[in-house]
């Protein structure tokens, strides 16, 4: 499966069960562990696990390899690893503490998605 394919997919994914502020930031002139790096917020541990979940459901229907998923238990922070794309979804209070994005130096994501509507 291509990369861009896997990150459109996923942010769809995410998209589905009302992840807020999803972030993609292009980690490859920083590692070369992974190429890009998905950051979402989630209101509960419920919706934490929801969104981890559907990422794993989605990215396998696709023929993507999931190489691991992290936290799923406390759903505070899951991680789920894609390969050359991570994706974490954190509860706000620990992702305000931890600040991915400033931490991977970035003052600004390179694509901010919109807060998901409430409906």
């Amino acid at each position: 499966m291509r990369l861009d394919k896997i990150v459109k997919a996923t942010i769809a994914a995410l998209e589905d069960i009302k992840a807020r502020d999803i972030v993609v930031l292009d980690v490859r002139p920083m590692t070369s562990l992974f190429n890009w790096m998905v950051v979402a917020s989630a209101d509960s541990t419920r919706q934490a696990k929801a969104l981890s979940n559907n990422v794993r459901e989605k990215l396998k229907s696709f023929g993507a390899k999931i190489h691991g998923v992290e936290g799923q238990e406390n759903g505070e922070w899951v991680l789920v690893d894609l390969g050359e794309v991570v994706v974490h979804i954190m509860q706000p209070a620990v992702r305000e503490y931890y600040n991915l994005e400033q931490l991977w130096g970035y003052s600004l994501p390179v694509r901010r998605r919109r807060k998901a509507s409430r409906n």
